[in-house]
């Protein structure tokens, strides 16, 4: 990467360099065209899909619209510098966000429940009321979250680490010192080891799944970050849902002065002389600029875009190595979503259940045996037609298992109507099709056991696998969210940024934005769109500005009660006695 006091200049040419090419148009490539526009920047985003947004998406069947991505959103509400990056992106503007009082509930096999309240007072009272014999542990967990709440406020955003002078990081570090103790003691403990302290079997389990699935490389801290927005009413769900925040952003950006383009692959990033000078395209054709920005997958960018080049010792173990041992993604998603034609209002927003051996058996790629559950028309009610349900059932997903089964390409392109289409659909194998059939019937079956009268109600299905998300973004294994935190994979990353910035050694002109230049979800995304556009900055040597967009006016925010429910008719060979469905003490609401 080239850096000057006095500014950089285009190769061969004296000039500053002025425009920018960036390639996907997620939120991680979205919001760089937004701040680069907002500092000067002249810039085209470059996207293979005929939607903004990558993974944050959505789509229509039959009358209802499925959307895929957002259970929360880290940000959404006022009172840290998250919110900040959403309202200069105007993501929020102009919606509602609703808030859950509950963040998830996890179902044991028995039907017993565990109600994750964010709100510390009523989580700490019904957690106690299930097993008076943790009260000790629950406390102290509780303790922890009141921490939290307040360490929030503190917690840096905006600008770089590796960017900040010395006297930047202290002021920094010294915001933490009230809660470094919480912070110290949840971010070196495994969630996997602090929850084997419950003696209550139930939650020994249950809190490896407060965040819907498990994570076995997980600490304590994030499970405490999660809560602690949510209490905050800084983790709801927007209005519009996950395809609408992305257009909000892509409309931002328009009204920036961006232009994006659809249907356009890129398939090589062209190089001249150690600078990035432009792209080639799938149907042949070049496009230069003075800057290139890669926001789209991470590996397909360094071994395919620059075919193996500039990645230094360091980059290099990182993505033909580890990149390549377990736990150093994050999973995919198995995925069915069900409409159906009437009102489940049994149905609660989010619940994860776990499951016996023989029914995981028959989910290919299951990581753990779990389901994530959402009537989904709780969340965005404005997506499916009055007096309807969308339920939204997911797994995490080895994609392995899936590509034994296929025998087709991942994805192709091709021609239709004089245009190039690089998402359409690929032809898989039987055995493929015969796996995706058995997982969603085993889900239905699940899911009428505990909501009869679902299967006859169901009017729309649709079903996808790790394969369907390589299809739609090209990322690899199918991830959701790239690097996995807490682990080699992260920590490496995290401090090659810090050392060198988002770019690649040896390669000026380049830089890497999005999840693959971070580590964590969309506000990691969106964040590191305005990272990248502060190193782009310094390096031309001028000042980085951003501004909230005042288009519309802020968004508002409600709080939506879960009311607990009995468990519902048990599949046989359970039984659940009345002491097993308590729900402890209300406490105080959130």
């Amino acid at each position: 990467m080239t850096t000057s006091t006095t500014g950089t200049t285009r190769r061969g040419t004296g000039r500053p360099r002025e425009s920018m090419i960036i390639i996907g148009a997620g939120l991680g490539g979205l919001s760089t065209g937004c701040y680069a526009q907002m500092n000067g920047y002249r810039t085209r985003v470059l996207e293979m899909h005929e939607l903004p947004g990558g993974c944050c998406t959505a789509w229509e069947r039959g009358g209802f619209t499925l959307d895929a991505c957002v259970s929360w959103l880290l940000g959404s509400g006022p009172g840290n510098e998250m919110h900040q990056i959403w309202l200069e992106l105007g993501a929020l503007q102009g919606k509602e966000i609703r808030h859950f009082d509950v963040f998830n509930i996890v179902r044991g096999q028995d039907g017993r429940a565990v109600h994750f309240y964010s709100d510390p007072d009523r989580l700490e009272a019904h957690l106690i009321g299930i097993s008076p014999a943790d009260a000790r542990t629950v406390r102290k967990f509780c303790a922890q979250l009141r921490s939290f709440r307040k360490a929030l406020a503190v917690y840096p955003f905006l600008k770089p680490v590796g960017l900040m002078g010395r006297l930047e990081r202290w002021r920094m570090l010294a915001s933490f010192v009230p809660y470094v103790n919480a912070v110290r003691t949840t971010i070196t403990v495994l969630m996997t080891e602090y929850s084997a302290k419950f003696k209550d079997p139930l939650l020994r389990e249950a809190f490896n799944f407060i965040l819907y699935e498990k994570h076995p490389n997980f600490p304590v801290l994030p499970f405490h970050f999660q809560l602690a927005s949510h209490a905050n009413l800084s983790a709801g769900v927007p209005e519009g849902g996950s395809l609408g925040l992305a257009r909000s952003i892509e409309a931002r950006y328009r009204r920036l002065g961006g232009e994006v383009s659809y249907n356009t692959k890129v398939e090589t990033v062209i190089v001249e002389d150690d600078h990035a000078v432009g792209v080639r395209l799938s149907d042949g054709r070049e496009l230069r600029a003075d800057i290139v920005v890669s926001a789209c997958d991470g590996y397909t960018t360094t071994m395919k875009f620059l075919d193996g080049g500039y990645l230094g010792e360091d980059y290099r173990k990182l993505y033909t190595r580890t990149i390549h041992e377990p736990g150093m993604v994050f999973p995919g998603y198995f995925t069915l979503f069900l409409g159906l034609s009437r009102p489940f209002p049994e149905g609660d927003p989010c619940t994860t259940y776990l499951l016996d051996e023989a029914t995981a058996d028959r989910l290919t790629g299951i990581r753990h045996p779990s389901i994530n559950v959402q009537f989904r028309s709780r969340h965005y009610p404005e997506l499916s037609p009055d007096g309807t349900t969308v339920v939204y059932a997911t797994y995490f997903c080895d994609i392995a298992p899936w590509r034994a089964l296929d025998e087709g390409p991942e994805q192709v392109t091709r021609t239709r109507g004089g245009h190039e289409l690089h998402t359409l659909p690929v032809r898989h194998g039987r055995g493929y099709y015969a796996a995706k059939r058995r997982a969603r019937e085993t889900l239905v079956d699940f899911l009428e056991q505990r909501f009869p009268g679902l299967r006859d109600a169901i009017v729309v299905r649709d079903v996808s696998s790790p394969l369907t998300q390589v299809r739609y973004t090209g990322n690899y294994d199918g991830t959701v969210l790239g690097w996995q935190p807490f682990v080699e994979s992260g920590e490496t990353l995290e401090e090659l940024v810090k050392k060198h910035g988002p770019g690649l050694p040896g390669l000026a002109d380049f830089y890497q934005s999005g999840v693959w230049a971070t580590t964590g979800g969309l506000i990691r995304a969106a964040a590191a769109g305005r990272h990248v556009m502060q190193f782009v900055c310094r390096d031309d040597g001028k000042p980085f500005t951003a501004s909230v967009d005042r288009t519309a006016p802020p968004p508002t925010h409600r709080v939506i009660p879960v009311p607990p429910r009995p468990a519902g008719p048990t599949p046989a060979g359970h039984r659940t006695t009345a002491a097993q469905t308590t729900t402890g003490k209300p406490g105080k609401s959130s």
